[in-house]
């Protein structure tokens, strides 16, 4: 579950010495009991930022049922990020049982204020049908509102959805646009899939090269199939100059991530390459493993 966390720090940073850290402890126990005191209040700040404290357990025990009590108290105040933290906890079915109808009900009062975290959960719930009825139209709506605030996920879903032509009119133009823009903030779904529109010569000129870059962006945040289709690259030379070692490694993380093709592809690699270059290609499958493997 992913909650949003707020500006009331608990937990204050640690001491070197032994008197510190009991000065520490004393600290963050008056912080906690100060917060307390003010959600009893029915101060919504500090009721979020309480909700917080028991779903993380910082310095209380976890506790499910607690955060949601106090998300529930902020929330019907008007925050809008205990909305958003309550319709994940229904959604998620987190210290309340799973409620997606209660989810959605809680996001779209949060997405009403505008937050683009809110207005991409509204578009899922929109596009999964959970606690909606399934509406292609309504999940772009929200998702574009988000997408022009700057979400990242939200782009990509609109670049995708355009892509495909759901809920909108098919533009590859468009497409192109809202995966850039997520593809340049680190999405790696839009890397991969502008890579794929490069490489097809989607309404882009077709660029091999400009592919190969999308590709190995995606590849470097250890998405598999970003990795074998960059190793296709290398043993092939396209996009970039032909490198066997580079494609036996790129090839032999995919591969250890269970994507069957690239095993295929690597072993025909493997008989065209020197002893020197399979030692080489191993080494470096070594260091790309501890760098682009999803641990």
């Amino acid at each position: 579950m992913k909650l949003k966390s707020l500006y009331i720090i608990l937990v204050a940073g640690v001491s070197v010495s032994l008197v510190g850290c009991d000065q520490n402890l004393t600290k963050q126990k008056q912080t906690l009991t100060e917060l307390r005191q003010k959600a009893v209040q029915g101060l919504a700040d500090a009721q979020y930022n309480l909700g917080i404290a028991y779903y993380e357990g910082e310095d209380v025990p976890q506790d499910y049922k607690e955060a949601v009590k106090w998300f529930r108290l902020a929330a019907e105040q008007g925050n809008a990020d205990a909305q958003y933290n309550l319709g994940v906890a229904y959604y998620e079915g987190e210290g309340v049982p799973q409620d997606y109808k209660e989810a959605v009900k809680w996001y779209r009062l949060a997405a009403a204020q505008g937050d683009a975290d809110e207005q991409y959960r509204m578009g899922i719930a929109c596009y999964e049908g959970k606690g909606v009825p399934w509406d292609s139209k309504e999940a772009v709506k929200w998702f574009r509102l988000s997408a022009e605030q700057g979400f990242a996920d939200a782009q990509y879903r609109l670049g995708y959805l355009y892509h495909v032509g759901i809920g909108v009119c098919q533009d590859q133009k468009e497409a192109v646009k809202w995966l850039r823009l997520a593809a340049e903030q680190g999405n790696v779904d839009a890397q991969y899939n502008l890579g794929g529109i490069y490489y097809d010569g989607e309404e882009v000129p077709q660029d091999d090269k400009e592919a190969g870059k999308w590709y190995r962006l995606a590849a470097e945040q250890g998405f598999a199939d970003a990795q074998l289709i960059l190793g296709c690259f290398y043993a092939n030379g396209q996009g970039v100059p032909q490198d066997y070692v580079k494609a036996y490694a790129w090839l032999n993380i995919a591969a250890a991530q269970g994507q069957d093709e690239a095993r295929k592809v690597r072993d025909a690699v493997l008989k065209k390459m020197t002893p020197a270059q399979i030692e080489a290609g191993q080494q470096l499958s070594r260091e790309y493993s501890e760098k682009f493997v999803k641990k």
